[in-house]
């Protein structure tokens, strides 16, 4: 994991190199097809993953597997038309926890449950937030496009500048009690400032992309594998690839189809978001079902 963090960062201020050489345009371009690319790629073997989650005893077939996926984004994007505001609030707190939880705080203290799982997620909100504090007006606009109405004001500042000590007051609390996880604490707060000096440099859609696909989508590819095959090799990733082609084909499509149906009006983005909103919600539940079935063979 550390030669690869070490991979990361350098691809990071790599991007960020780019970014001097390539106009706004061109940036979000780059930027939405690596999300298209990687990032949705990330996300389309969630079903082959539920059958290596299900238990022998009860396993559920291939095609209530799908039926209950497709369900559960049909749900997703029901809940953005009806209550745009509760679907946004509701990716928010599941893509916090999501992001939170990749970084790889799966912690075993002998601490209360509900703060080892509050601890990914709130630093997963400072994440986002930190994200969100740099681009303020542009997080706006979407949010405004999204919700069909305008918001006074977000309290992004104020967000972030809580989540930030709420986070920074758990961590000292682990750091005094928990020796073994104060190497852990000392790279991530390291890497908090290399995403702000990414968010603070680049636009909201190429900074999103960076973080997106280096840190979060291709460590989730490199553990699923890892999950499916047994270990990472470019076989296994092509085998990975191949099996998850026909879904993020299909992704694909449905973008393409808002895109060709929407293009022109601005109401586009917050569809956009939307449809990544309802792939989310299925997904997260999935990586924690991966996850959990992981760490208890490895217990």
């Amino acid at each position: 994991m550390l030669r690869y963090t070490n991979i990361a960062i350098v691809a990071s201020f790599f991007c960020l190199w780019l970014n001097s050489f390539f106009p706004k345009e061109i940036q979000i371009f780059i930027g939405f097809s690596l999300i298209f690319s990687f990032g949705i790629l990330h996300g389309a073997n969630d079903l082959l993953l539920i059958k290596n989650t299900n238990d022998s005893k009860n396993k559920i077939s291939s095609k209530k597997i799908v039926l209950y996926y497709v369900i559960a984004v049909l749900f997703g994007l029901l809940l953005f038309y009806l209550i745009p505001i509760v679907a946004l609030l509701l990716f928010i707190l599941v893509s916090a926890f999501h992001f939170g939880d990749q970084q790889g705080f799966y912690l075993n203290f002998k601490a209360s449950k509900y703060i080892l799982t509050f601890y990914p997620f709130i630093y997963g909100i400072v994440i986002l937030f930190l994200l969100f504090f740099f681009h303020s007006n542009e997080v706006k606009v979407i949010v405004t496009e999204i919700i069909r109405f305008k918001i006074p004001t977000l309290y992004i500042n104020e967000i972030f500048m809580t989540s930030g000590l709420i986070f920074l007051s758990i961590s000292a609390y682990f750091y005094w009690k928990f020796e073994s996880f104060r190497k852990k604490l000392q790279t991530e707060l390291f890497l908090l400032v290399v995403f702000a000096i990414i968010f603070k440099t680049s636009s909201l859609i190429w900074g999103f992309a960076i973080y997106f696909i280096i840190w979060h989508s291709i460590p989730s590819i490199l553990d699923q594998i890892k999950f499916i095959y047994g270990s990472f090799t470019f076989s296994n990733f092509i085998a990975y690839s191949r099996n998850a082609f026909v879904y993020w084909l299909a992704s694909l499509l449905g973008i393409g189809l808002l895109y060709f149906l929407f293009r022109d009006k601005e109401i586009f983005n917050a569809l956009f978001f939307s449809f990544l909103a309802a792939i989310t919600f299925p997904h997260v539940l999935v990586i924690l079902k991966m996850m959990h079935k992981k760490n208890t063979k490895s217990a």
